[in-house]
């Protein structure tokens, strides 16, 4: 196989300045709704990179859970490694492709915590199963083998039954933008590129180059 020739001709639609939302959360919002509609596998999938605070990056995808005028909300473990780094570092990008619509959203902003409250409620509404593994898996940390994890597992749901309590070392992120970029394909790679950032009274708007 040669990589080098796989090549995809982007022509569905445009992105023009006078037709998107003044609002970039509102603009997303519209997108992921198409997205959702359009019957996209994890429209609500997105890259979470981040860095420590000496610079080294990672990235891995997590599932947005809820995107308002506040921010874009996800959860996790925050003994996890992204909570690590973003304990060190709170600056952080999301990345959302969805192939189909042939378009991509980059935000950039600073994650802090949901309140206890909110990763509360979120948690409750989990599948139960979801709950045990929140509360056994001890993420990111290394395991002597599958078997030891099941094991853990099977504890907390004897433990547990039916009402697990959401553990303190899990909750919610909140990512505050400060930008977006919002991208559709074009044809001969003409891509169009509208960037957002954060002017003192509104969202600016400027067309990038692809």
């Amino acid at each position: 196989m040669n990589i080098s020739q796989l090549r995809h001709e982007y022509m569905r639609e445009s992105l023009d300045e006078q037709d998107v939302e003044r609002d970039p959360i509102v603009q997303f919002n519209k997108w992921l709704a198409e997205a959702v509609q359009a019957q996209i596998a994890f429209a609500n999938a997105m890259t979470v990179a981040t860095a420590s605070a000496a610079g080294k990056p990672s990235a891995r995808v997590v599932l947005l859970k809820d995107a308002d005028a506040r921010g874009f909300v996800f959860y996790t473990s925050y003994q996890s490694r992204k909570a690590r780094e973003l304990a060190e570092n709170p600056e952080l990008a999301l990345l959302f492709f969805w192939h189909e619509l042939e378009r991509q959203v980059r935000v950039e902003g600073r994650a802090e915590r949901v309140s206890t409250a909110e990763s509360d409620a979120y948690f409750a509404s989990r599948p139960l199963g979801s709950r045990y593994a929140a509360i056994a898996s001890p993420q990111s940390a290394v395991l002597r083998d599958r078997a030891e994890l099941q094991a853990r597992y099977d504890s907390v749901q004897q433990q547990h039954d039916q009402a697990p309590p959401r553990p303190a070392h899990w909750g919610g992120y909140r990512v505050v933008p400060t930008a977006l970029e919002f991208w559709q394909g074009r044809a001969h790679r003409l891509h169009d590129r509208l960037f957002y950032t954060r002017g003192t009274e509104r969202w600016e708007i400027v067309r990038l180059a692809p």
